[in-house]
């Protein structure tokens, strides 16, 4: 029995420029696509991140079983990101994420990406344009992932682009589970620095840059600009005395309430347990509205016209 508080749709008001007002979004999804290679072309990648997350056969779940998952957990609107994490792969999974958000616009809104191994700097410049010709509502980047920093001034030209177009940046930050690329490369100190640059960009980071908490909620504090999704992690444990989140829990119920981002990293996390999860943390009701649709709604709004590449 699903026992996640669920929307009606016929209950939901809606507004030309982005999805309805009330409904759930869940703001980072992995787009299913034949594009991505198998597994075994990870190598350690992709093995670790098994060993650690036990996703088992939920890397090969295809577009079907995301549509399925979403209705059933009453989730009205996701952001499909062309994320990666090895090799060359982003003007497919870019025009995967363009065909599906044309497909389904009351469904899905998308975040394409650039091309990091090998990076080179005009080529990504070139593919954050096509990303906003194909009406994109952001670039994802995944830094330490391609032997880069958040904050490597390679990735400035991206980022300018991307402000330039009115493309949100979204940046992996914290931990990741290969055991061949540094963390320390998406320390939330690192984005700091990006925000001080860019104080016109719209950045997100991703995963919480846990285990660095206090760091990413001063980060926010200090720049409105900076937001923060939970995707792939199990939002429990930032209820738990000892668990490095306490930080966070404490200030996202009032003082970042606007910059917080419900995410699951699909299909890293179930929908269903995310929001009962969600719901069980005690957060005021106008912090889990913030956190649930309206913060994202916000940023997906209004939406961005498509530049002719």
């Amino acid at each position: 029995m699903n026992d996640t508080p669920r929307i009606p749709q016929e209950e939901h008001l809606m507004d030309l420029t982005g999805p309805p007002i009330s409904t759930i979004i869940d703001f980072r999804v992995r787009v299913p696509s034949p594009a991505r290679p198998p597994l075994s072309a990870g190598g350690e990648v992709y093995t670790q991140y098994e060993a650690v997350l036990d996703i088992g056969d939920g890397w090969h779940k295809g577009m079907d079983d995301l549509l399925a998952e979403l209705e059933e957990a009453g989730v009205g609107h996701a952001v499909l990101h062309a994320e990666y994490e090895h090799g060359d792969y982003a003007d497919a999974l870019n025009e995967e994420v363009a065909e599906q958000v044309r497909l389904r616009p009351e469904r899905f809104s998308g975040f394409g990406t650039v091309t990091l191994e090998p990076l080179s700097i005009m080529r990504a410049v070139r593919q954050v344009e096509r990303v906003a010709g194909l009406g994109l509502s952001g670039i994802n980047v995944q830094p330490s992932f391609f032997g880069h920093a958040i904050d490597d001034r390679q990735l400035y030209p991206l980022y300018a682009k991307a402000t330039e177009l009115g493309l949100a940046v979204a940046i992996h930050t914290g931990v990741n589970y290969s055991r061949r690329h540094p963390i320390e490369a998406e320390r939330p100190i690192r984005l700091d620095q990006v925000a001080c640059d860019f104080p016109e960009a719209r950045l997100i980071a991703c995963h919480g840059a846990w285990p660095w908490v206090p760091e990413i909620v001063a980060v926010a504090r200090r720049h409105p600009n900076v937001l923060v999704d939970f995707g792939g992690l199990a939002p429990k444990y930032l209820g738990v005395p000892g668990s490095g989140w306490e930080t966070m829990l404490r200030f996202m119920d009032r003082l970042l309430r606007g910059q917080v981002l419900f995410a699951t990293d699909w299909p890293v996390f179930p929908h269903r347990r995310a929001l009962r999860e969600w719901h069980g943390l005690g957060l005021r009701a106008e912090t889990l509205d913030a956190l649930l649709h309206d913060n994202a709604r916000r940023l997906l709004s209004p939406a961005q016209e498509a530049v002719p590449v």
